[in-house]
């Protein structure tokens, strides 16, 4: 089932309403409410100037992306409640920053991929061919 996605306010097109598109060309769908995810921690791997990372790959976590994140210096696995941030477990999905997708695709780790939920930005990073045999939402 997919989940629907509410529309940004476009902040470099002169105010107006935009609807992201994914890798596809597609509009973007969401990514996970449960555990919430994205840069505005609204579900959706939207972007904007602000995010530095390229929260833009929605990845499905497994346990060995997990640990390959912490010995880069980024535990996305203990919870830290002070931030709502639950901790994420094998399975959950999760905007995770582009380059950060490369460096595990490049180290043999990277995590699967919803494709219909990848902002197109994270092309800016990761190759579409890349990403497409890691989906796991086309054939």
């Amino acid at each position: 089932m997919r989940e629907s996605v509410r529309l940004k306010e476009d902040s470099g097109k002169g105010g107006g309403r935009k609807s992201s598109r994914n890798v596809l060309g597609e509009p973007i769908e969401a990514c996970s409410l449960k555990p919430m995810t994205g840069f505005f921690r609204d579900g959706c791997c939207e972007t904007s100037r602000e995010d530095r990372g390229s929260h833009t790959v929605c990845a499905v976590m497994t346990a060995a992306f997990l640990e390959f994140s912490k010995s880069r210096g980024n535990d996305l696995s203990t919870p830290v409640p002070e931030f709502g941030f639950p901790g994420l477990q094998p399975g959950n999905r999760w905007c995770l920053c582009a380059p950060r997708w490369r460096e595990a695709f490049e180290a043999q780790c990277a995590p699967r991929v919803v494709l219909r939920a990848t902002h197109e930005l994270a092309l800016e990073h990761c190759s579409l061919a890349d990403l497409k045999r890691f989906a796991i939402d086309i054939d």
